[in-house]
């Protein structure tokens, strides 16, 4: 390889991996040990990358493509270049993988005893959002979230140590609010994309028609539905909130991280008055300090 083309190649996992600091939550934060950062990294660029191929926001230059071993004119094939990712997990596991941020990922594998069904879970998430545009009741979208979120949390909890059965069901409740409260902050660009997470049943409920979530600003409907959906969201943050006591140190710090997260992004939904549409509402420090210092107290209580 030239040293342009491994320069540009760098340059796109860079952008990938840099995209962590958009997260509603800490990804890999300085006070975790060094072993956990690299992996929950290595775990993190693998996620965004998958994401980055359904949603169609790889870097440009094809470097992402070239190395998946995609032909040319098939670049911009999103169902493809996933069949292309899953051939390179499994290098992951039996061989040498061609991406740099799977070859990133194979040390971690090793050394945690990772299985590929949570990376093949991800995958199938992204297919899914390449064919299925619409979910019509809340387990339809609750289901779609346990391939495209809550195998992140499984991950996070191998990685450490520290994955026991009740762990892992509190997990998912956390992990599927994060997804739940990602989809609300991002109803009008998931809508550019002519994508809705937002269950029809739901839409029905409220009468919100697809219209009304193509206007610049929400009406009292639309206001109405996503307050309803922000506070289920916000009931799956605190019943899984106990995984957070469950566990000690820098994992419970982490892990309080994850959860204040999901609930300073609701805040800030709240604040906006419910009008997701006029952009994506963001969390702010402070409201995120805040929260966190409440899981942890709750933590500390239940511990």
């Amino acid at each position: 390889m030239t040293g342009t083309r491994q320069a540009r190649t760098d340059a796109s996992s860079r952008a990938t991996l840099g995209k962590a600091a958009d997260e509603n939550f800490p990804v890999a934060p300085f006070f975790l040990p060094r072993a956990w950062r690299d992996d929950l990294m290595a775990v993190y660029g693998y996620a965004r990358l998958v994401d980055d191929i359904g949603d169609g926001d790889l870097a440009p230059g094809g470097a992402d493509a070239r190395h998946l071993g995609v032909r040319p004119g098939d670049e911009e094939d999103r169902l493809v270049l996933l069949d292309a990712l899953e051939a390179d997990l499994h290098r992951v596991f039996d061989g040498t993988p061609h991406h740099p941020l799977l070859r990133a990922l194979q040390p971690t594998v090793r050394r945690r005893a990772l299985t590929p069904g949570p990376f093949l879970g991800l995958i199938a998430a992204n297919r899914q959002d390449q064919l299925v545009r619409r979910y019509e009741t809340y387990d339809d979208l609750l289901a779609y979230c346990e391939l495209s979120a809550n195998t992140v949390g499984r991950l996070v909890l191998a990685i450490t140590g520290t994955d026991t059965p009740e762990r892992i069901r509190r997990s998912d409740e956390i992990c599927t609010a994060l997804q739940l409260v990602e989809h609300l902050q991002d109803v009008a660009e998931d809508l550019a994309r002519d994508r809705i997470y937002l269950p029809a049943e739901d839409l029905k409920r409220f009468h919100v028609t697809e219209r009304d979530l193509a206007e610049p600003t929400a009406g009292a409907s639309v206001r109405a539905l996503i307050a309803f959906e922000a506070e289920r969201a916000r009931a799956l943050l605190h019943a899984g909130a106990p995984l957070v006591g469950s566990v000690h140190g820098r994992l419970r710090l982490l892990l309080a991280g994850f959860t204040a997260g999901g609930l300073a992004a609701l805040d800030a939904v709240t604040d906006a008055g419910y009008d997701v549409l006029a952009g994506p509402p963001k969390s702010t420090k402070p409201s995120l300090m805040r929260q966190a210092g409440a899981v942890l107290l709750q933590a500390r209580r239940e511990g």
